[in-house]
């Protein structure tokens, strides 16, 4: 994992929206890698100019297809149906350490028995050294033999054959050769690794080969799908390490494998899958806290230099994900820039910035209809501006929804609390709310100099959103 330098890359990314307009023009059938592996092999050895690019894309045509690689199961067999989630990872031979059969005993210990019945682990041996390859899959199915039996581990390969050039690319960025050429085959390994989980599940989870994941990961996912119901995204983010805990809808799978395969050579993968959310209309990155997934390697694996990064943001134990039930959110103070209310109540790492608000300022929430609350929980400043919390303010909670000339609003409200320090915190709501709760209202009781960033609304109900 690398992170992502400062150098501007404009020339690039114009070659990249390039690339996606073609994708959408010309599709076509039968991209054959066998076909066509001449005309792959010379399109990644040379630049990228204008018209021969065009004219092999033409040719390359079908980005939503199969690449055609006949893969070699080394251990379980095609699943009998599909599964809601794949959590797909490559690896390789390393020169020191091997995390592999630490991180697949992490997935399968951290799932109940009711996620792992929708859950597929799908490991790639992407070294062309057949005797480790054969080594590995001894101690993977004499460790997880009933998991494979079961259908929820499969182990396999792509062979050698199928790979392009590796050799003489270019040094973009003035890496070694070396250097180059281990990213250039990693990008491939996760193509292939991609094409093969496009058809397994719903949706596909990205990690490497050294990672512990939290506690129930799978279930605190789909609360996170669920809650974007109705929204567009690309990826979906749990980690914020490299390609560790990126979430993708299958149905991206192959358009992203042949994205890896068409431009293995110009840059590490991370990067890649920042030009691919991005060219595919999602321009926010969307990463959820806490992480789900903590890298634990302490060797890379190019080279076993040593690799120390850690997410920080990881918890062991992060099922307590809030719910936050779909809503509208209305405010009267200064918005700043587009800090818009939105963001406070969102699960990415975003937040709702506004001037100095004054006594009466409010912030308020309403529900699409009348909900059962357990919890709420709200947060204001951050750590780089920890003035900017509410210095004087109460929570309430509404019922009876109306017009006023301040938007749509509760009729009546009853108070919860004060803000102490700038937080709210409080359990066991439905037993101290009489009804159910149409609106929270966040309000200025006292005016203040300093600007307010409420960092997070958090909601939790007494049943699923989708109920």
């Amino acid at each position: 994992m690398r992170c992502l330098r400062k150098r501007s890359a404009v020339s690039f990314l114009g070659l990249l929206v390039i690339c996606l307009l073609f994708m959408n023009l010309y599709i076509e059938d039968g991209y054959v890698l066998k076909g066509d592996k001449q005309l792959i092999r010379e399109t990644s050895t040379h630049q990228l100019n204008s018209e021969r690019y065009v004219h092999t894309f033409k040719d390359l045509s079908n980005f939503s297809g199969a690449i055609n690689v006949t893969y070699r199961y080394l251990a379980g067999t095609p699943l009998p149906r599909k599964k809601y989630l794949t959590v797909g990872l490559s690896s390789v031979k390393r020169k020191k350490g091997n995390y592999l059969l630490e991180t697949i005993k992490s997935i399968f210990e951290q799932s109940s028995y009711e996620e792992l019945k929708e859950i597929a682990v799908v490991v790639h041996l992407a070294d062309f050294d057949l005797p480790w390859c054969d080594s590995m899959v001894r101690d993977i199915t004499q460790k997880f033999a009933h998991h494979i039996i079961a259908g929820r581990l499969m182990v396999i390969h792509a062979p050698e054959e199928y790979y392009p050039i590796l050799d003489g690319l270019k040094r973009n960025y003035n890496d070694p050769n070396d250097r180059v050429k281990f990213r250039s085959k990693q990008n491939v390994d996760y193509a292939f690794l991609l094409n093969f989980c496009a058809n397994i599940s719903d949706y596909y989870v990205m990690l490497e080969d050294d990672v512990r994941c939290s506690k129930n990961f799978l279930s605190a996912i789909k609360k996170v799908i669920t809650s974007r119901e109705g929204s567009y995204w690309v990826t979906l983010e749990f980690s914020k390490l490299g390609y560790i805990g990126k979430l993708y809808h299958s149905h991206d799978l192959p358009r992203l494998a042949h994205f890896l395969l068409m431009f293995y050579q110009e840059m590490p993968c991370d990067w890649l899958l920042i030009h691919f959310r991005s060219l595919l209309a999602q321009k926010d990155v969307m990463r959820f806290k806490p992480s789900l997934f903590q890298h634990i390697g302490y060797y890379s694996s190019y080279k076993g230099a040593e690799n120390k990064l850690k997410d920080d943001d990881f918890e062991e134990d992060s099922f307590d994900i809030p719910d936050n039930p779909p809503a509208e959110l209305y405010t009267n103070m200064n918005v700043f820039e587009n800090y818009d209310a939105s963001k406070a109540y969102s699960s990415v790492d975003e937040y709702f910035w506004s001037k100095a608000p004054a006594v009466g300022d409010y912030f308020v929430i309403v529900f699409e209809k009348p909900i059962n609350i357990s919890k709420i929980k709200v947060s204001t400043g951050t750590e780089d501006r920890q003035n900017d919390i509410l210095h004087h303010g109460a929570l309430e909670v509404g019922e009876n929804i109306g017009w006023s000339k301040k938007g749509k609003q509760c009729a009546t409200y009853l108070r919860l609390g004060e803000f102490q320090n700038g937080n709210f915190e409080i359990a066991d709501v439905k037993h101290k709310v009489p009804f159910d709760i149409h609106c929270i209202r966040i309000l200025a009781t006292r005016t203040q100099k300093e600007w307010l960033i409420i960092r997070s609304v958090s909601i939790w109900t007494f049943q699923p959103v989708n109920q």
